[in-house]
């Protein structure tokens, strides 16, 4: 008997789809929000002088902008980059200029990051931007309506990271 891709779940077949749908849409939406976002701020950055940058090196630099001092270790897993793509983004940082690695007088293996003053030129600009482009969705959107949004994302989040850190750690005790 030929139980297909699904084995025994083929009568539960159009349910497991529905639940892909709903959740091939989510994250579908998610990314075309971040597009407009990044788009957005990358724009506005633009008007600001500050026309050499991609999402991806937005997200960096906006974690150093948060975190000045960071270890590389740290931003990479704060914004779930590989190591070599974090890297490769903060090779070109520094070659433009936002940024400047140093070496950790604590640990001489670890380096952590630091804007350079045009970098803290960037921080204001952008900190700029993000509240021109909230301001923007909120008159979209309401800001009760996007503060919900954002809580019910977040709650979303944590739920699905604590159900993947809970079957990372299943599956390292099973590996021991």
């Amino acid at each position: 008997m030929n139980l297909g891709l699904f084995g025994n779940r083929t009568k539960r077949l159009p349910e497991y789809f529905l639940i892909m749908k709903v959740i091939s849409h989510i994250g579908a939406n998610l990314k075309k929000i971040y597009r407009t976002y990044s788009s957005q701020v990358l724009l506005l950055l633009e008007t600001k002088g500050f026309s050499n940058l991609r999402p991806s090196f937005l997200e960096v630099l906006q974690h150093i902008c948060d975190n000045e001092g960071a270890s590389i270790r740290d931003i990479g897993l704060a914004i779930n980059l590989k190591k070599q793509t974090m890297t490769s983004h903060l090779n070109e940082l520094e070659r433009r200029g936002y940024i400047i690695r140093r070496q950790n007088p604590n640990d001489r293996r670890e380096q952590n990051v630091f804007l350079t003053e045009f970098g803290s030129k960037f921080k204001f600009a952008l900190a700029q931007s993000l509240d021109s482009v909230e301001t923007n969705f909120v008159n979209i959107v309401g800001q009760v309506e996007l503060e919900r949004i954002e809580e019910q994302l977040s709650k979303f989040y944590e739920k699905v990271r604590f159900h993947n850190d809970q079957g990372q750690s299943e599956q390292q005790s099973l590996e021991l």
